[in-house]
């Protein structure tokens, strides 16, 4: 009976019932019964209409037999499920996705291996094929969840840990490729789809030994090597969603790999984070490397109290993002990024400058490591300003020097960014050091059309001030910027080294034609320039390099800015310096005053060879030649060596080991130069910025008042000096000092007639700069406001009081009192 009543009530089943059960047949060995699952496919496509019943039908059996453990029939209903989803495209499609999508989940929810790629597999297959209408109620949060939890996969079987977490980034890859294309499921780019989608890429790419050769470069692996390899399936599928990132969204998707890399410690070592932002800076529109670089500050601003190997660390990656925005659009982040910079390497000063107060205590080793680490920030930071800046435009380059050199700290100006009091004066130098090595960077293959454009006075005069300091490393770092922004033509290279060069030609140096605007700026701060480089040479702690940089810096002035005027002005200038140190009134030691005397003979061998005029370069080799024979030590290639004999006094009487004004002037003589301002001898106006910046950048004006005072008072042993009748001739005899004011008189004459306007303006200036002060302090000293009965107003405490003068106990000057 209840056989008779099957077999009378089967025909009567839905026919699409009977053609899904068609084609699951007896032995699930067999698989997947075709002829049957061609009728099927053939009602699906001719009755559309009955596609959310087939789905729900299979999705009911599904269930049933995952429940019983029938994996054959399982995968028989998923494969069916496959070739209904590919040939069925229409409208009615969408009932039988939901119907699919719950059998997937059924699959994925299932701990056995097997059926969860099973269910990757066929989700994959789902998310390639492109529907006609966007789905307005379909949702992936499950699907997100779930193959975020495959990546990170702790399966004891290391083959089988691999496919799971191979399949859980394949549908993750499903996931995106599904919903970043249609507008309607913008929501995946939200943070709580981002904050799973993205560590569960980058866990499975730090699994990889090989990343560091495949990071740095923008093409994906192959494919046979992503199937196989969860970390390179993993780039391409990070790859892939970064490309796809709009411009609303590269936040959401940056936020997440900042968090995963501080979480994971990733920052020190951060060879992973290097690798992972080359990744994303190579993947991303160019249009958006700007938000990168923010986000990156931002994280930087975040760290800025841990550890310095952190904190170098984003530097370093900072430094790669930049490194590849800069050759792109990297937007209005060029001074932030800048400003942020700055800020950090302060704060890394300060973090020093505390190792070092607390040395000397019992914790003075890890003080010493600190201070070595603190290292490490800064450089990084210098590295990046100067990567950064090098590879900007020239007109951005030029505001970013601006913009640097605005930061630096000098002495004697009003104002300026950081404060150099709580750093002490170690902590000064520091930031100085530092950021001129930025701007050596930042300068670093600059071309300016014009000199006056690379060197504005607002750039020229705080550079000028700090190149006067008593350190010879800042002096040093200063003329290495002018070398870069000086040299145009790539000269220096062929420069390098003071010595006396026997073949300028030789060297192939290139030059151009000095343009009218290089002119109007030697005229107006040509004498700026030679001032500071005489009173550089006077430095008694300039070592060896500091005289190369200064020979390179004179000969490089002569290459670019030299026409006739300002040939003999350098002239001048080193015959000057030649002067001083046979004057030695200063009494400078032995070593600088030979050294100075070889920088000139490199510098004069230098300079007839370039203006090629024979009698000036045969009056160079004769004092050379009587150099080498009797006095060897005033040559650069003997002064220069290690322990080389030095004299105890310079033979000033042997006219022919030094260089005569009168021959120069003489093998010049001609309508090309004007010889006769070789006669006025040149002197360097020092201004009221020089003296401050000749001071150390540190030091306290008190300790200024004190060395004027102590240096105007006169020596006892000159108050105590005897009264012969030798002393009492010399007072009465005049003779002697009315030639000697006659002298004077002609040598002033003779220089307001030779000298150029320019040193002319800056000695009438200095001049009334000194009056000005003069009468200032005076006034300061001498006027005073005059007693009143109704009463003077003092702040005491930060409270005014009124004290009251009686008319009767006021002083009056003697002309008032009638």
């Amino acid at each position: 009976m209840p056989a008779g009543v099957c077999g009378c009530c089967g025909p009567l089943r839905p026919r699409y019932k009977r053609l899904v059960d068609n084609i699951f047949p007896e032995d699930p060995k067999d698989g997947l019964v075709k002829s049957d699952m061609e009728k099927l496919t053939f009602y699906a496509v001719s009755a559309p209409e009955k596609l959310d019943r087939i789905g729900a039908y299979l999705a009911e059996r599904l269930s049933r037999d995952v429940l019983r453990h029938r994996y054959g029939y399982v995968v028989i209903a998923m494969e069916a499920l496959d070739q209904l989803l590919m040939a069925c495209h229409s409208q009615s499609i969408k009932p039988f996705v939901e119907s699919f999508l719950h059998m997937v989940a059924k699959l994925l929810e299932s701990q056995e291996p097997d059926l969860q790629v099973l269910g990757t597999n066929s989700f994959v297959k789902f998310a390639n094929i492109e529907e006609d209408t966007p789905s307005y109620h379909r949702r992936y949060d499950f699907f997100v969840s779930q193959f975020s939890a495959m990546c990170h996969s702790t399966h004891e079987d290391p083959e089988t840990r691999t496919r799971i977490r191979v399949a859980g980034i394949k549908g993750l890859q499903g996931v995106v490729r599904k919903t970043v294309n249609d507008e309607l499921q913008a929501i995946i780019w939200e943070p709580q789809h981002m904050n799973k989608l993205i560590p569960s890429m980058l866990f499975n790419m730090q699994e990889a030994d090989d990343f560091d050769s495949r990071a740095g470069h923008p093409s994906s692996p192959s494919g046979t090597e992503r199937d196989e390899n969860p970390a390179a399936l993993a780039e391409s599928c990070f790859r892939e969603l970064l490309g796809r990132a709009a411009y609303g969204n590269m936040n959401n998707a940056l936020r997440p790999v900042l968090v995963h890399l501080d979480n994971h410690g990733l920052w020190d070592p951060n060879e992973f984070a290097v690798s992972c932002f080359r990744i994303i800076m190579y993947s991303i529109q160019a249009q958006h490397s700007h938000h990168v670089i923010q986000q990156v500050l931002g994280h930087l601003d975040t760290h800025n109290k841990d550890t310095p190997r952190v904190r170098a660390g984003i530097v370093q990656v900072l430094l790669e993002t930049v490194a590849i925005a800069a050759k792109g659009s990297v937007g209005p982040t060029v001074l932030e990024v800048f400003n942020t910079l700055l800020k950090h390497l302060r704060m890394s000063v300060d973090f020093e400058m505390g190792a070092d107060s607390r040395r000397g205590s019992a914790s003075s080793v890890s003080s010493r490591s600190k201070e070595s680490e603190e290292r490490i920030v800064q450089n990084a930071i210098i590295q990046t300003i100067g990567f950064f800046g090098g590879n900007l435009p020239d007109y951005q380059r030029a505001e970013v020097m601006m913009f640097i050199m605005g930061k630096v700290p000098v002495y004697g100006t009003p104002c300026h960014t950081l404060d150099t009091v709580k750093i002490g004066h170690l902590g000064t130098k520091r930031i100085q050091a530092m950021l001129l090595s930025s701007l050596i960077m930042v300068t670093s293959g600059f071309k300016a059309k014009t000199m006056a454009a690379a060197l504005p006075p607002l750039f020229l005069d705080p550079l000028f001030s700090i190149s006067l300091m008593e350190d010879s490393e800042l002096r040093q770092l200063v003329l290495e910027i002018l070398h870069n922004i000086i040299d145009r033509h790539d000269n220096r290279a062929k420069l390098r080294g003071i010595r006396i060069i026997p073949n300028v030609a030789a060297l192939k140096i290139k030059r151009e034609k000095i343009s009218k605007q290089d002119v109007s700026f030697m005229k107006k701060h040509g004498q700026q320039l030679y001032r500071h480089i005489y009173l550089g040479c006077k430095e008694e702690d300039n070592v060896h390099k500091n005289f190369e940089l200064l020979f390179t810096a004179l000969a490089l002035i002569t290459i670019e800015l030299a026409n006739e005027e300002v040939v003999i002005d350098l002239i001048r200038l080193a015959m000057a310096l030649q002067d001083m140190v046979l004057a030695n009134e200063e009494n400078m030691p032995m070593f600088i005053r030979c050294s100075i005397l070889a920088l000139v003979a490199a510098y004069l061998n230098f300079l007839s060879q370039m203006i090629a005029n024979p009698p000036f370069c045969q009056h160079v080799s004769k004092v050379l030649e009587m150099r080498n024979l009797e006095a060897p030590y005033l040559l650069p290639e003997h002064i220069f060596r290690e322990k080389c004999p030095l004299p105890s006094t310079l033979e000033k009487d042997n006219r022919s080991l030094y260089f005569q004004t009168q021959e120069i002037a003489e093998s010049l003589a001609g309508p090309s130069y004007n010889v006769e301002r070789l006669s006025v001898p040149y002197v360097p106006q020092v201004t009221d910025e020089d003296r401050l910046s000749r001071r150390k950048s540190f030091v306290d004006t008190i300790s200024l008042q004190v060395d004027l005072l102590s240096s105007s008072l006169p020596d006892k042993s000159q108050l105590a000096e005897e009264i012969t009748f030798e002393t009492l001739k010399k007072a009465i005899d005049t003779t002697g000092l009315e030639e000697q004011e006659k002298e004077k008189r002609r040598q002033v004459i003779e220089k307001f007639q030779k000298a150029p306007f320019e040193e002319i303006a800056a000695h009438c200036e200095s001049k009334a700069n000194m009056l000005h002060d003069r009468l200032a302090q005076i006034f300061e000293l001498t006027i005073r406001p005059p007693p009143s009965p109704s009463g003077t107003v003092t702040i005491t405490a930060g409270h005014a009081q009124y004290h009251s003068v009686p008319v009767y106990e006021m002083k009056f000057p003697d002309l008032c009192v009638y």
